[in-house]
């Protein structure tokens, strides 16, 4: 046998690669693999068939041989032997994974990715996808319940969560394999599974098999992290992971930490029937918010009737029975809370444990975060890292952002520079918080002269005619130029209306632009305009539409 790598036109999907591949099959060729991304196939043919007839076989299957060219079976060996050699080796299987993945794929790379659980990463699997269609589910339920309409006759029994449970992992099965597992023989990468380690700079180990690249993208995310609290570890606490398995809802439950996970997570149960306490140390939610921010959010989850414990001293947590216990001291006095479950929500860690940096030269910073430059390069400049194992905006759409970058500096060489510098944010609770670039406090820290404007949710008509006006929009602007350089909304649909708020900074509307442009009556988005208007004039006094 003799083996053969033919370049192809006029591939274009995996249906083209089949063609090719049967036409070559029915030549009598084996081992045949076509790529229409790498625009090639490679096979192998006995030696008493001319390789011309290959290319007569491709060329009748309606598509054009060009170059060929022999290729040594026994070079071929030593690359399938202990030393594979790749262009770009990934560690990890997330957003920023197959972003890099499928760019690196697209410039005609050899691509490895290396998983050592279940593909898809975060998002996928145990974050936004599995929280999003749950917390969805809670809304239904808690509006059913309660309704702000008189003359609505809506009821909600006890809520089954082992069949919403069951319905949530159907999605995320779903979607890891439309979206992710698919995408693997889709654009032609070969996945390893197991721990990666690396042994050398450019070389990693996995399952005592090693493998070296040019180039390296560690993107392996972050896991739930736990504070330090006496007795916790002895403690059946929940993770934010392990929450969204539970097939009962229990009567009670104690979130500690009240960050975006922990409100989300116990708003979840709270609209599910749980009876819902969030514990923090800090005197305010969401400190590093704007004031305005967290007075409205905590106003409408305690309007809701969700408990909150702050400035909290943690001084124990232990378990009686299936009680858990959190023993706490607030202003001065010994409290103790007690709950059936006991969600710990207090931050993630990234997951750089096993993978031996310092073999690679890989510099990490004091929470064992991967540090990078603005190429997304680490102390090492082989070797990339993107996504939530540098402790960055953690939102899969910035790890996917930087995946691409990767691919464009560490296979195509374009010297790209990462740029976070406008990042929306969504809270997905209800309402929800969303906000984009600078708060009051850090536009003064960076030395601008601030103008604000405050505009009250009972103050846009989508959210009066909703009868639901616990909320704000406040935008932040240049008092000198009136450029806006932030916006933050607590209302329904902030994350819907953050878009275009993230236009407006990152483009550098002013304050009169957003004045001056149209927006649809009876949206929550017509806040944004609302609230450009509120820096010179009340808009409780304009009739409706008025400019």
């Amino acid at each position: 046998m003799k083996k053969y790598r033919i370049n192809v036109e006029g591939m274009t999907c995996i249906g083209c690669e089949e063609h090719v591949a049967v036409a070559l099959e029915n030549l009598g060729a084996k081992n045949i693999e076509a790529s229409f991304r790498r625009g090639e196939a490679v096979f192998e043919l006995p030696e008493n068939i001319a390789v011309e007839n290959a290319k007569k076989a491709i060329n009748e299957a309606k598509y054009q041989p060009k170059e060929i060219e022999e290729v040594s079976l026994q070079e071929e060996n030593v690359v399938l032997g202990d030393e594979v050699e790749y262009d770009l080796i990934i560690i990890g299987s997330g957003g920023a994974a197959f972003s890099a993945a499928i760019k690196a794929i697209e410039y005609g790379a050899k691509v490895a990715m290396i998983e050592r659980g279940t593909v898809g990463g975060t998002c996928v699997n145990i974050g936004c996808v599995p929280s999003k269609t749950l917390i969805r589910a809670g809304e239904i339920n808690q509006l059913a319940k309660v309704n702000p309409f008189t003359g609505l006759q809506t009821s909600a029994g006890k809520v089954e969560l082992a069949p919403l449970v069951k319905q949530k992992n159907e999605l995320v099965s779903d979607l890891r394999k439309q979206k992710y597992v698919d995408l693997i023989d889709e654009y032609g990468f070969d996945l390893i599974e197991g721990e990666a380690k690396f042994t050398s700079e450019n070389t990693v180990e996995v399952n005592g098999r090693k493998f070296s690249a040019k180039r390296f993208l560690i993107a392996t995310g972050a896991s739930p992290s736990l504070p330090s609290i006496s007795g916790l570890k002895e403690v059946d606490y929940l993770t934010s992971t392990t929450l969204l398995e539970l097939k009962e809802v229990p009567k009670r439950l104690t979130v500690v930490g009240s960050g975006y996970i922990g409100m989300e997570l116990g708003q979840l149960f709270h609209n599910l029937g749980s009876e819902v306490t969030l514990m923090q140390r800090s005197e305010r939610l969401l400190k590093e918010y704007d004031p305005e921010i967290s007075e409205v959010v905590e106003k409408s989850l305690i309007e809701q009737g969700i408990n909150i414990v702050k400035e909290a001293t943690f001084e124990s947590i232990e378990q009686d029975g299936e009680l858990k216990k959190v023993y706490v001291t607030v202003d001065g006095k010994k409290k103790v809370v007690e709950s059936e479950q006991l969600l710990v929500a207090t931050g993630r860690k990234p997951n750089t444990e096993f993978l031996n940096l310092s073999a690679a030269n890989v510099e990490v910073g004091s929470y064992k975060e991967i540090k990078i430059n603005d190429f997304a390069q680490t102390s090492n400049e082989k070797i990339y890292a993107a996504g939530d194992v540098t402790l960055g905006p953690q939102f899969v759409y910035v790890a996917a952002y930087e995946g691409g970058i990767v691919a464009d500096n560490a296979i195509a060489g374009l010297n790209k520079k990462l740029d976070l510098s406008v990042v929306p944010s969504v809270t997905f609770t209800n309402p929800s918080i969303a906000t984009v670039g600078l708060t009051e406090e850090q536009a003064k820290e960076k030395g601008y002269e601030v103008k604000t404007s405050v505009l009250p949710l009972d103050a846009v008509p989508r959210a009066i005619v909703n009868r639901e006006t616990t909320g704000v929009f406040k935008l932040v602007a240049d008092a000198k130029t009136l450029k806006v350089l932030g916006v933050h909304i607590v209302s329904e649909n902030a994350g819907e209306v953050i878009y275009a708020a993230t236009l407006a900074v990152k483009f550098g509307l002013t304050v009169e632009d957003l004045k001056e442009s149209l927006a649809p009556y009876l949206t929550m988005a017509e806040g944004l305009k609302l609230a450009a208007l509120t820096f010179d004039k009340d808009v409780s006094k304009l009739s409706c539409c008025a400019g």
